[in-house]
């Protein structure tokens, strides 16, 4: 796989408070990925983009909001979550990331 074809599967990473107790207790790595991505595409992406070796990859797809303003409402776009487990030992550090 090239490069630009694993930066579609792995659109960015997803960091929250509970995705950062995760990443510590747990050693996993929260990312959000394109909706027709397979585990294994990801898993692959994840072990070429990064250089760790991958136990498991479990997926979630979270249902958009529906928001309101003065215009009426809108519904915010789905989204699919990748949870990937890494080998004991690797780790992935987001720098500058807020």
């Amino acid at each position: 796989m090239n490069k630009q074809n694993l930066y579609r599967i792995i659109e960015s990473p997803h960091i929250t408070e509970k995705t950062s107790s995760l990443s510590i207790n747990n050693n996993q790595v929260v990312f959000r990925v394109n909706k027709s991505a397979t585990k294994n595409q990801i898993k692959k992406a994840v072990e070429e983009l990064f250089s760790v070796s991958v136990t498991s990859v479990t997926t979630s797809i979270s249902k958009g909001k529906t928001k309101r303003n003065k215009f009426g409402s809108y519904k915010r776009s789905d989204f699919k979550k990748a949870f990937v487990s890494l080998k004991q030992g690797d780790e992935i550090k987001f720098e500058g990331i807020s």
